[in-house]
């Protein structure tokens, strides 16, 4: 039989993860030939020098519960590499102020009112408490926007200080648009399994209240040398024929394979191939889909984009900040000058990861900007965007102090917006992707933006691709 040649369009960590697991599976004689648009590899990972110190500026960290996840982590020889943070909190800025974030919220939303009293003034906080006098929710199997359901019953305080800056940390979104069960699957659960009002719902998800003499499992993850170990890491053992600034312009059927056109349509190189996993963004997808599977095609055109920006500060290493791993700003709030907040939320990474400082000790520290809805505060150039943020770290930190070092990278359209029925379209993207041979879908438009479900659809991908077509070769 001869070797199978197959391609992954993508070079995230979603088409490393499939680049990988097709390597494992058809052993070191199969092709695999992986075709990145950009000049590197990594996607919406990112690691950058910031005083001398390998520095995330895309994607910070992992769900290190995912069982999943750990596996993958083993299998690839870096459970070692993992670090976890400290047991600092975080802060969240509202009504003028900065508190603690909330412990018994699911991303913001409240099992009680005495929960979240001290972030909601008292009107809001007697809006949540209100709730259950309310007539009783059904929303077994129903979407619906996170905005819509929560405003209508706890409030738009809840929606506005809690939920939208913590949604937004993960989804640059707008929580009047985000459906409920892609963005927060553990409320619909309890929702399905019969809770009949936002704060009973809410209660159910959370787990109970952890023992406060023993120490909870750290619920997130990262690497010590920063995301490019894994990127590295993947890349070794993928062994793929990596080419990298080269556009996939189309994707046609060849007999029972593939031909990919490569680069300008007038003139493009065409590459035969028995196989194609695509890990692109959804736009790029929606376009490749065009003809093959013009239905998935049409349905991928309503996965809406968000821009944002990430700015990397080095501080002098001795810069006093807050006690807190970060400060999570929310939407409307303004400075002690009047001015609108830029940034959305600063992460004080030399607190919240403490092997990270630079090389002569400097802090540390991340802010992010960019929210769905909100292009316009990305459209200055660098230096200015930096002064902004500037102004916004010494507001929330009262450190007026002139940086070492920055960074800024900016991700257009880097983060895919789940809606209302998000799941239910990605369903329909599946199934018909699934009954055409030989190709396969893999991504963050699909179900989830961090990079365990990204990876778990590379894996997923990878699977489908070669379930029952060819025999594993021993290696």
């Amino acid at each position: 039989m001869t070797a199978p040649k197959i391609a992954v369009v993508g070079g995230g960590i979603s088409g490393l993860a499939a680049a990988h697991r097709l390597r494992r599976e058809l052993g070191r004689s199969a092709q695999i030939v992986l075709v990145e648009q950009s000049d590197r590899l990594g996607g919406k990972l990112r690691t950058v020098e910031l005083a001398g110190r390998p520095y995330d500026v895309g994607a910070e960290a992992f769900l290190a519960r995912r069982q999943d996840m750990q596996e993958f982590i083993a299998e690839l020889g870096l459970a070692g590499e993992v670090v976890h943070p400290s047991s600092a909190g975080a802060s969240i800025r509202a009504g003028g102020a900065s508190h603690p974030v909330p412990k018994r919220t699911l991303m913001g939303v409240p099992e009680s009112a005495q929960s979240v009293g001290d972030v909601l003034s008292p009107e809001g906080a007697a809006a949540v408490a209100a709730e259950e006098q309310l007539p009783p929710l059904h929303l077994s199997g129903e979407d619906i926007s996170v905005g819509e359901l929560l405003r209508s019953r706890v409030g738009d305080e809840v929606v506005d200080r809690l939920v939208e800056p913590l949604l937004g940390g993960v989804y640059a979104g707008d929580a009047d648009h985000l459906g409920m069960r892609a963005t927060m699957p553990a409320l619909a659960a309890a929702f399905d399994r019969g809770a009949t009002s936002v704060t009973g719902a809410a209660a159910a998800a959370l787990p109970p209240a952890a023992d406060p003499g023993k120490p909870a499992p750290p619920v997130f993850g990262a690497f010590r040398g920063g995301y490019q170990q894994l990127i590295d890491r993947l890349r070794e053992l993928a062994q793929a024929e990596i080419r990298l600034g080269q556009t996939v312009s189309g994707l046609a059927r060849n007999g029972s394979g593939w031909r990919l056109s490569i680069g300008p349509a007038p003139a493009p190189e065409l590459l035969d191939v028995d196989a194609v996993v695509l890990a692109v963004p959804a736009p790029a997808a929606r376009r490749l889909l065009a003809d093959v599977v013009p239905v998935a095609a049409e349905k991928l055109a309503a996965v809406q984009l968000a821009s944002m920006a990430v700015i990397g500060f080095a501080l002098p290493a001795d810069t006093r900040l807050p006690e807190s791993t970060g400060v999570l700003i929310a939407r409307g709030e303004r400075r002690s000058d009047g001015n609108p907040f830029t940034a959305k939320a600063f992460t004080f990474s030399s607190i919240k990861w403490p092997h990270l400082r630079g090389n002569n000790g400097e802090i540390l520290v991340r802010g992010s900007v960019g929210r769905f809805g909100e292009a316009a505060q990305l459209q200055v150039d660098d230096s200015e965007l930096v002064r902004r943020v500037r102004q916004d770290l010494a507001e929330v930190t009262g450190a007026r102090i002139e940086p070492v070092d920055s960074v800024v990278i900016r991700w257009g359209g880097g983060l895919p917006q789940y809606g209302v029925g998000h799941l239910d379209l990605v369903a329909e993207v599946e199934s018909a992707v699934a009954e055409v041979p030989g190709l396969a879908l893999a991504g963050a438009a699909l179900h989830g933006v961090g990079v365990p479900a990204c990876v778990t659809t590379g894996v997923d991908a990878a699977t489908t691709i070669t379930a029952g077509r060819w025999p594993a070769e021993k290696r």
